[in-house]
């Protein structure tokens, strides 16, 4: 089967992220031939890709055998990027046109859809409330006659899953089993050796401080400041302006570049508690199997706290976790202090580690997102034929 996959850049970097994860594990899959990416914000793509020539209008990027990490004996499959612009010439379409997020592809194409026959999946945004799985890979035949349907990821059975590389949890392992290499990752992000040696081998926790604008920061460096542990904070340029570099009594908070996919993946297995934002970098905080705040994205009428309570209720959390998330979400400061205070207590930090890096692996023994796309595309094929 070929792919489409469009992607509309929104406001950060979530959509692209998990567009980029998608096409590269597919591109390495059996079963899948061309597969093409559109894009319509070529910049914002290039920051997490820096692959990405942001000039051209097509261009084909290696998607490294396994995302790079194991397998390395499998051949390097090439993933076709289209900068989508009103004017682009509009091939074709794939045997699969993935609609990211709702972001509906060109009235033109999906003509050429029609004519193709192609499968059209509306790949929708990642939730843990109950109504998902009764919603999940329901059809939704069009009046053009088009097949479309809805895929929603998901945290239980029932759901599409989540994005996971097949062997990024051994990877994983490897990785934080091996101390040097995270000496090397915080030398990349060109930290002061006192940094370094703190955290390396001095103690310091540390921390990733990956946000939205509203999050109360400066609590989080306060309830850090309440911890005889030092703490060095480290936070993607660009991330909470307002909250001043530097040192904070016990806390050093220090302005660290944006990197690629793979060294996000490696910074979240090496911090001590990860503060991250959004759909993709939750997914990925999670595969790290170490503590985390979620800050999920704003919507009216406060239905992200619907979605985060949703989430909350499956997670094995424990109350000052629970309470800590909620009031991060809820732009409480001193609320929050005061719960991520009781959650960094010596046995409840252990509960908290115990309990990520548990959910980590039940999450990872479903199928993931990708692994279920294809067979549904697969068995929804084979049906139309029959």
């Amino acid at each position: 089967m070929s792919f489409d996959i469009f992607c509309r850049v929104v406001d950060n970097y979530g959509d692209i992220g998990v567009c980029w994860r998608l096409a590269r594990q597919l591109s390495g899959m059996a079963g899948v031939a061309d597969l093409r990416l559109w894009v319509d914000d070529l910049a914002t793509f290039a920051r997490i890709a820096p692959g990405v020539r942001t000039g051209l209008a097509i261009q084909h990027i290696d998607a490294e055998p396994s995302q790079g990490l194991l397998g390395q004996d499998r051949q390097p499959r090439s993933v076709e990027i289209r900068h989508w612009t009103p004017h682009a010439p509009l091939p074709e379409a794939h045997d699969i046109v993935v609609e990211a997020f709702a972001c509906d592809p060109p009235a033109d194409f999906i003509e050429s859809m029609v004519r193709r026959d192609s499968l059209w999946i509306n790949l929708e945004y990642l939730s843990a409330e109950d109504w998902v799985a009764s919603c999940h890979a329901q059809p939704s035949l069009q009046r053009n006659g088009l097949r479309k349907a809805f895929f929603f990821p998901g945290f239980t059975p029932g759901t599409g899953g989540l994005l996971r590389e097949a062997d990024l949890l051994i990877e994983r392992d490897r990785w934080q089993a091996d101390p040097a290499t995270r000496a090397t990752l915080l030398a990349r992000l060109a930290l002061p050796d006192t940094d370094i040696d703190a955290l390396v081998s001095g103690g310091a926790r540390q921390i990733l401080l990956f946000c939205y604008p509203d999050a109360p920061a400066q609590a989080l460096v306060d309830a850090l400041n309440t911890q005889q542990r030092a703490s060095v904070m480290l936070v993607p340029s660009g991330v909470c302006p307002g909250l001043a570099r530097g040192r904070h009594a016990n806390v050093t908070v220090r302005d660290i570049p944006f990197l690629d996919q793979a060294g996000f993946d490696r910074l979240l297995w090496t911090s001590d508690l990860n503060c991250v934002r959004g759909e993709d970098s939750l997914i990925r905080a999670l595969w790290a199997g170490r503590p985390l705040l979620w800050h999920i994205y704003s919507q009216q009428d406060l239905a992200h706290m619907t979605k985060l309570q949703a989430w909350l209720d499956l997670s094995p959390f424990g109350n000052p976790v629970r309470q800590a998330m909620t009031c991060w979400n809820s732009a409480d400061g001193r609320g929050f202090s005061a719960a991520l205070e009781s959650a960094l207590h010596p046995s409840a930090w252990q509960a908290w580690q115990a309990a990520s890096a548990s959910w980590s692996q039940q999450l990872a023994e479903q199928t993931d997102l990708a692994t279920s796309l294809l067979a549904f595309c697969a068995q929804a094929n084979a049906r139309q034929k029959r």
